[in-house]
């Protein structure tokens, strides 16, 4: 048993009930504070913990960390590549260290001025230097429904049952919570026209989906088993991956998104190890007909996490627009890493890989406004009397998700980005 994942455990600091960051969760991320340099942090309810000032305080000094800067970096990269065996170690003794029944840190008031920050008053930043980052398309609610609208009689294409489909997009518009999103121009072919136009997206959407962090490198020609896979995993955060659709319907054909989906993905800022959500395993979907060789699993590789999405127009109340799972997932993300690799193709620590949008059985459970809207067809309804086909400018996304246990839940955190007007 992870010590950190002890249902039992409860800490000195006051962590409100329906709180994401209890003592069993101990994410990892990157913040600054008051001008000062980023630095490695993680929370437990509404503070932030400051990795670098325990570290520099010696709290650290028996778990034989070869090199205690990894906690004064600007990113996570070289905290991560120290390998899952040092990283648990930090996480258990985060653990041992704010445990209720541990006077160690408690009762030293000006270490816990240099080491506790309050979350409201600190910036979050990208958590790893992303080198590259993978799409894949693995929910069969989604394919199909995306499918059906435009090939009613054939909605899955023949490979999709067979392969986790992917594709590569770009590393360099991934950007954390709260930075704004600029609504992407391109090329976009009117209905019933026989030529494109160029102009800003009128049919801009969001994703929701759950990116995991390569958390080991591989040699070019190496490949990834599905046993192995969760070797590989450090950690998941939450992935609005930003879409506009009717630029994307123009261009995909014959090799897939390009601008319709480069312009911006946005992440929550809180890495939830693969350590955290361990309690949280449920029984992958039954894959039919049977895979190959390659992309056979066993035990347990889904994860139950409860997923929402509010939609926020300016001067406005939020409104809940979908309730989904990760659950849902068809293929999983061992199968992801394992496809990814079959082939020889290197990993690196930050790589980031997302699952594709999650939707679920129901129409609330739809993960993007293409399919709540199927195709545009039907308003989405807001508080207040508005309505949404799409996302409109100053339009905010939240995406939120959590995987609760008895008493206490293990959280992501927001992933929130407002749409500005495009620059023409």
């Amino acid at each position: 048993m992870i010590q950190a994942n002890d249902p039992k455990l409860r800490s000195w600091i006051d962590i409100p009930a329906d709180s994401d960051f209890p003592i069993q969760n101990i994410p990892f991320g990157i913040f600054s504070h008051d001008g000062r340099t980023k630095r490695a942090a993680s929370r437990i309810g509404d503070y932030v913990i400051d990795l670098s000032a325990l570290a520099e305080l010696g709290y650290f000094d028996n778990l034989q960390i070869p090199d205690l800067s990894v906690f004064y970096n600007d990113t996570l990269n070289d905290f991560i590549r120290l390998g899952k065996e040092t990283t648990r170690q930090v996480r258990n003794r985060l653990a041992e260290l704010f445990a209720a029944d541990n006077p160690t840190l408690r009762e030293q008031t000006e270490h816990k001025e240099q080491v506790l920050f309050d979350a409201r008053r600190v910036y979050m930043h990208m958590p790893v230097e992303v080198g590259d980052y993978t799409d894949f398309y693995s929910s069969l609610e989604h394919a199909t429904n995306v499918g059906k609208m435009f090939r009613p009689d054939n909605p899955l294409l023949p490979n999709w049952k067979h392969l986790p489909v992917g594709y590569h997009g770009r590393s360099s518009s991934i950007v954390v919570s709260g930075h704004p999103v600029i609504r992407p121009k391109g090329q976009i072919m009117p209905a019933g026209a026989d030529k494109p136009i160029f102009s800003a997206t009128q049919r801009l959407d969001f994703e929701l989906e759950v990116a995991f962090i390569v958390g080991k490198d591989t040699q070019m020609g190496d490949s990834i088993s599905t046993a192995q896979a969760e070797d590989y995993i450090f950690g998941l955060v939450l992935f609005n991956d930003w879409s506009a659709r009717d630029i994307q319907q123009w261009e995909y054909v014959p090799l897939g998104p390009f601008l319709g989906k480069n312009f911006a993905s946005t992440i929550s800022p809180w890495i939830v190890t693969l350590d955290a959500l361990e309690p949280f395993r449920v029984e992958s979907p039954k894959q039919d007909p049977e895979v190959l060789d390659y992309l056979k699993f066993e035990g347990k590789k889904s994860f139950d996490i409860h997923l929402e999405v509010y939609i926020q127009p300016k001067d406005a109340e939020a409104s809940l627009v979908c309730r989904s799972n990760f659950k849902y997932m068809y293929w999983n993300m061992s199968q992801q890493l394992a496809h990814h690799t079959v082939n020889g193709c290197p990993m690196r620590v930050g790589d980031m890989c997302a699952s594709g949008t999650i939707s679920g059985p129901t129409p609330d459970s739809f993960g993007s406004m293409l399919e709540l809207s199927w195709g545009g067809k039907n308003a989405v309804k807001l508080q207040g009397g508005i309505e949404r086909k799409f996302i409109e400018d100053y339009d905010t996304v939240i995406m939120k998700g959590y995987a609760q246990g008895e008493g206490y839940r293990v959280g992501f955190g927001e992933c929130v980005g407002q749409v500005l007007p495009a620059k023409l």
